[in-house]
C-alpha cells in the first residue's frame, strides 16, 4: 500500500532535499556526486543492513572507469581495492577436462584492460565514508518499506519499517515506529529486484516499453587457499560444466590478495528444469578438478547469494517516475557477458545526481526528469550494452554452444563494424514463466556434500552471519498460502527448495499431507524466490531493518 502524506498516521516526518533508498555503489556515488556539485543540498542515505556492505556481494572484478570519474584519485585516497588483475582467462570445462580459449578469439566487449579485484562490501563502506566526510546524512539499520505519496501520484519520499514487532505483528515493549522521510526527490538504488523498485516499476509502468527484465543468481565464497596456489591478480571465467546447454550462466574464480580466492558461479534464472538446483550446481561445480586442486589444503571463510539483472540494454526500464528516478542494478545495467556492472552503477548514480541537482537549482521538486534515460545511457553505459545486447538473447533460443558461438559472432561484428546483422534480439519472457512441468523432464539428482570442499544449505548459510529476530513477522509474503502445495508441487514439484541458495524453503509432511513451510530467518536477501516462483506467488519485502545477513568482505 503506498501511503500519502496525509494518511502516514502520527508517524514522525523530517525532510530532506535528496534521499537515497540503498548504499551500494549506484546510492553512494548519487550521494557523492550531490555534494560536489551542489554542496548546499541536504542529502540523506538509507540502508537496511546493519552496517554498510552488510548485504552486497559481487564477484567482483571492477572496471575502474566509474570510480575515475566519481573519485579521480581514489588511488590515493586509500581505496580499499585488491590486486590489479594480471591476466583474463576464459575457459570451457567439459567434465573433466579444462580447455582454455585462445586469446585472440575473446571479443574486446569481454576484455577490461586495468580492472581490479575487490571486495564489493570493503569498497562501499569506503565510499560511505568519503559520502559522511562531504555531509551525506547515511542511516543503516533503516529499511524503507512503502513510498509516501503526494499530489497526482507523485513521490514524496519514504516510509522506514516499524521496529520491535512480534510474529503476529503486534508491537513488543520495545516497539519504534516507523519514520516518514520526505524528499524532492527520491533516488531507489536497491539493487537487482528491490521491494521499492519492483512496485514503482508497475505502477508507473516503467517496463511497458521494454522487455522484461532477466536474471541471474550469483553464488559466492570466499577461500583462504595454500599459497603455492594462489597468484594475486588472476582471474578465471567459466562455461560448461557443471551447467548442461540449456542452462545458461558460468563460473569464476578470481585471485584476490592475501591468499583469497572469489570463487562462484553465476545461474541464469532462465532455466526451464524445476529440478535443477543453482546451489547444488556451484558445488558440482568445486568437484571439478581445475577447482578442486585451487581448494585443496584451504578453508572456507564466507558465503553468500545475491539476484543480479541479466536482461541488458533491452531490458532497461524508464528510470524516471514522478518525484524521482530508479538507479544502479535497480534499473539493471549488467554487461553480461563481461560480468560487470559496478562502474555501469556508480555512472548512473553520477549522471541521476547532475540531473537532480540542476532540477533543485531551477527550484524544482516532484517531478518527472524527463530524458533520464538518455542522460544515463549518454555516460557511456549505452554504448556498452548495446554491443553485448544480442548476447543473452542467443544464449537463451540456442542454449550454450550455439548461443556462445553466435553471440560471439555478434560481438566480432559490433566491435569491428560498429553494427550487428542480427539487429536488436528481444526478450520474450520473463524468467517465472518458462519453467517446464516436472512430468516432462527426467529430475536431477545431487551428492551429498563431502564437507571439504562441497557443503550443504545449513552449513553455508553459517557463513553468512545471519541475524533475524525469529519472532518478527515472516517477510517473505503469500498471496494464496495453499497454492504451493495445490498447484506447484503436482505441476513443479514446488521449486522453491532447489531454486533458494539458503534453504528458506521446505516440503515436509504434517498427517500424511504435504505442507509448505518457510524458515524466514535462513534469508540472505537474494530475491530468487520474489524472480522465479512460476505462479509469481512469493513476494520479498524488507524485514526489519539491521537483519539479514552481514558479509564480510564479499
Amino acid at each position: 500500500m503506498d501511503l500519502t502524506l496525509a494518511d502516514a498516521g502520527n508517524r514522525e516526518i523530517l525532510e530532506t532535499d535528496v534521499l537515497i533508498v540503498g548504499a551500494g555503489p549506484a546510492g553512494l556515488s548519487a550521494a557523492i556526486r550531490l555534494k560536489q556539485v551542489a554542496p548546499q543540498l541536504a542529502v540523506t542515505v538509507v540502508e537496511k543492513s546493519a552496517e554498510l556492505g552488510g548485504h552486497i556481494i559481487s564477484g567482483a572484478v571492477m572496471n575502474p572507469v566509474g570510480l575515475d570519474a566519481l573519485l579521480p584519485g581514489w588511488r590515493d585516497m586509500g581505496a580499499p581495492v585488491g590486486p590489479a588483475m594480471t591476466r583474463d582467462t576464459f575457459h570451457f570445462l567439459t567434465a573433466t577436462a579444462d580447455i582454455a580459449l585462445p586469446q585472440l578469439m575473446i571479443p574486446p566487449q569481454m576484455q577490461t584492460p586495468g580492472a581490479v579485484i575487490v571486495s564489493l562490501g570493503d569498497l562501499v563502506k569506503w565510499l560511505g565514508e568519503q559520502a559522511q566526510g562531504l555531509g551525506v546524512d547515511i542511516f543503516p539499520m533503516t529499511a524503507a518499506v512503502d513510498v509516501l505519496t503526494g499530489e497526482g501520484g507523485r513521490i514524496e519520499g519514504i516510509i522506514t519499517g516499524d521496529l520491535g514487532v512480534d510474529h503476529a505483528g503486534n508491537p513488543k515493549s520495545t516497539y519504534a515506529a516507523g519514520i516518514g522521510l520526505k524528499a524532492k526527490y527520491t533516488l531507489i538504488g536497491e539493487g537487482a529486484r528491490g521491494s521499492l523498485a519492483k512496485h514503482l516499476i508497475g505502477h508507473f509502468g516503467l517496463a511497458a516499453r521494454h522487455d522484461p527484465q532477466l536474471y541471474g543468481l550469483g553464488i559466492k565464497e570466499v577461500w583462504e587457499i595454500a599459497p603455492d596456489r594462489h597468484e594475486a591478480g588472476r582471474v578465471d571465467h567459466y562455461l560448461g560444466f557443471p551447467l548442461d546447454n540449456a542452462t545458461s550462466g558460468g563460473g569464476f574464480a578470481y585471485h584476490a590478495a592475501g591468499n583469497k580466492l572469489y570463487l562462484g558461479i553465476a545461474v541464469h534464472l532462465s532455466y526451464s528444469d524445476p529440478t535443477l538446483s543453482p546451489f547444488g550446481e556451484f558445488q558440482r561445480f568445486k568437484t571439478h578438478p581445475a577447482i578442486a586442486r585451487l581448494l585443496e589444503g584451504g578453508r572456507r571463510l564466507s558465503y553468500g547469494a545475491r539476484a543480479m539483472t541479466s536482461g541488458g540494454l533491452q531490458s532497461v526500464p524508464d528510470l524516471a517516475f514522478p518525484g524521482g528516478a530508479l538507479i544502479g542494478c535497480a534499473a539493471g545495467f549488467m554487461n553480461v557477458p563481461a560480468l560487470k556492472a559496478i562502474h555501469n552503477a556508480i555512472r548512473s548514480g553520477m549522471a541521476t545526481a547532475d540531473r537532480v541537482a540542476a532540477a533543485i537549482g531551477e527550484g524544482r521538486a516532484y517531478d518527472t526528469l524527463e530524458g533520464l534515460n538518455e542522460s544515463v545511457l549518454a555516460t557511456g553505459i549505452g554504448d556498452e550494452l548495446k554491443r553485448v545486447q544480442n548476447v543473452k538473447p542467443f544464449w537463451s533460443r540456442f542454449g550454450t554452444y550455439l548461443g556462445v558461438l553466435l553471440g560471439g559472432f555478434d560481438m566480432w561484428c559490433e566491435a569491428l563494424f560498429r553494427v550487428s546483422p542480427f539487429g536488436t534480439l528481444r526478450h520474450d519472457k520473463a524468467d517465472f514463466a518458462k519453467l517446464r512441468p516436472l512430468a516432462e523432464v527426467t529430475p536431477r539428482l545431487y551428492a551429498r556434500p563431502d564437507g571439504a570442499t562441497t557443503y550443504d544449505r545449513a552449513a553455508s548459510v553459517y557463513l553468512a552471519n545471519l541475524s533475524h529476530d525469529e519472532d518478527q513477522p515472516v517477510h517473505l509474503k503469500l498471496v494464496d498460502p495453499d497454492l504451493p502445495v495445490r498447484e506447484n508441487l503436482p505441476r513443479y514439484g514446488e521449486p522453491a527448495p532447489l531454486y533458494c541458495p539458503a534453504g528458506v524453503y521446505e516440503l515436509a509432511e504434517e498427517g500424511g499431507a504435504p505442507v509448505f513451510r518457510i524458515h524466514a530467518a535462513n534469508c540472505v536477501h537474494c530475491k530468487t524466490c520474489d524472480i522465479k516462483d512460476p505462479a509469481q506467488n512469493i513476494t520479498w519485502v524488507p524485514p526489519e531493518g539491521g537483519s539479514g545477513p552481514n558479509y564480510s568482505g564479499m
